[in-house]
C-alpha cells in the first residue's frame, strides 16, 4: 500500500487567563521564587475558572487550529483528545468537543498516555490520513491539572498548569509531514506517576478523599532520571527512523516539564538553546497539552517556516515516551 504523506496544517492554543506565579505559591506552601525557578525554569501557571473543564479549554485551542488550518468543523474525519483530565469517565472529551464543534461526521475518542498523549495522537491519526481513510484529523492536548493538584504539597503544586493545544492533520506535499514516529511505555515505572484513587481500583470513597488519593503523587527523583535518560533517546531513535542527523533539526519542540531535563536533551542532541522552542516559565507543566501550545507558539512567533525540520519528544505518566520528526 502506498501511504500518503501527512503533517500538520493548522495550529492552536488556548491558556486560561488567570496566573498563578511563584510569588502566589509561596503564601501558599513552604517554597520561594528562587528555590522554583532555579529548580525547574517554572516562573507562572495558567489556571482554568471554576465553570472551565478540560473540554472547554479544547474547543478554544480547535477553533484557532481549523481557522490556521482553512477548514471547518464539519469537514473533520476524526477527533483525538490527549488528556489525563477528562471533563468525566464518560463520555469521552473527544464527544463532547465533537458536539461544541459541530464536527458531526467525525469519529472522536479520548487518548491517556499522560504527558506523551498528544505524539501519541499524532501517530493514531496520521495513520488514518496516511492510508486514505479519512482526509481530516483533529489531534487535541487538553488538560486542568489544577484540578488534580494537591496545593499542600510543595513538591508537586508548583509543577502544574492549565491549558489546550490542537493540531489539524491533513495529506501534505510529499517530502513534507511526518517523517517517523517512536513510541514506548514502561509499565514497571506506573507507580512513580499517578493518581491512585477515581478508577475501578479504588473507587471514590470518603477514605480516598481524605487520604488525598485523587492528586498526582510523583516520585520527583525517579521521574526526572527517567526523563532525562529517554528524552534523549526518544529523539535519536526518531531522527534514526527518519534518515536524520541531529544537525539537520531546526527546531526542538519538548515536553516543558523542567528546564533541566530540557538542557539534558539540548546537550545530548548537541542543539544550542536558540533551536528549541521553550515556554515552560509561563505556563508550567501542561501535560499532554504541553508540546501543542509550544508548537503553536513557534508557529505564531515564526519560528517554523516551510520546510523546517522538527523534533517533538516528551515523556510521562505509565510510564511513557514518544518522538515524531517532521518536515513542515
Amino acid at each position: 500500500m502506498n501511504l500518503l504523506p501527512v503533517g500538520i496544517i493548522g495550529t492552536g492554543k488556548y491558556v486560561p487567563e488567570r496566573v498563578l506565579t511563584n510569588q502566589d505559591l509561596e503564601k501558599m506552601v513552604d517554597t520561594n521564587d528562587e528555590w522554583i525557578v532555579t529548580r525547574t525554569g517554572i516562573r507562572e501557571r495558567r489556571m482554568a475558572s471554576p465553570e472551565q473543564a478540560s473540554s472547554d479549554l479544547a474547543y478554544e485551542a480547535a477553533l484557532q487550529a481549523l481557522k490556521s488550518a482553512g477548514i471547518t468543523a464539519e469537514q473533520l474525519d476524526l477527533i483525538v483528545v490527549a488528556t489525563v483530565t477528562p471533563d468525566m469517565a464518560f463520555p469521552s472529551t473527544a464527544c463532547i468537543l465533537q458536539e461544541k464543534l459541530g464536527a458531526k461526521k467525525a469519529a472522536a475518542f479520548d487518548l491517556s498516555a499522560a504527558c506523551t498523549g498528544f505524539i501519541y495522537g499524532l501517530a493514531n491519526a496520521s495513520n488514518f490520513i496516511a492510508t486514505g481513510t479519512y482526509k481530516y484529523a483533529l489531534v487535541v492536548g487538553a488538560e486542568c491539572l489544577s484540578r488534580i493538584t494537591d496545593y499542600t504539597d510543595r513538591n508537586t503544586c508548583i509543577l502544574f498548569g492549565d491549558g489546550a493545544g490542537a493540531a489539524v492533520l491533513g495529506v501534505v506535499p510529499e517530502g513534507r509531514g511526518f517523517q517517523s514516529f517512536e513510541l514506548g511505555a514502561d509499565g514497571t515505572g506506573g507507580q512513580l506517576l499517578k493518581v491512585p484513587a477515581g478508577g475501578s481500583r479504588y473507587p471514590a470513597s470518603p477514605q480516598s478523599l481524605e487520604g488525598k488519593q485523587h492528586f498526582i503523587f510523583m516520585a520527583g527523583s525517579e521521574v526526572f532520571k527517567f526523563a532525562v535518560r529517554v528524552m534523549g533517546s526518544a529523539a535519536e531513535e526518531a531522527l534514526r527512523k527518519a534518515g536524520m542527523d541531529k544537525s539537520e533539526i531546526d527546531l526542538l519542540v519538548p515536553h516543558q516539564a523542567n528546564i533541566r531535563i530540557i538542557q539534558s536533551a539540548l546537550n545530548r542532541l548537541e542543539l544550542s538553546q536558540e533551536k528549541c522552542m521553550i515556554n515552560l516559565d509561563k505556563y508550567g507543566n501542561v501535560s499532554a497539552a504541553s508540546i501543542p501550545i509550544a508548537l503553536a507558539e513557534a508557529v505564531e512567533a515564526g519560528k517554523v517556516e516551510e520546510g523546517s525540520r522538527l523534533l517533538l519528544v516528551g515523556f510521562g505518566g505509565g510510564l511513557t515516551w514518544g518522538a515524531s520528526v517532521l518536515v513542515w
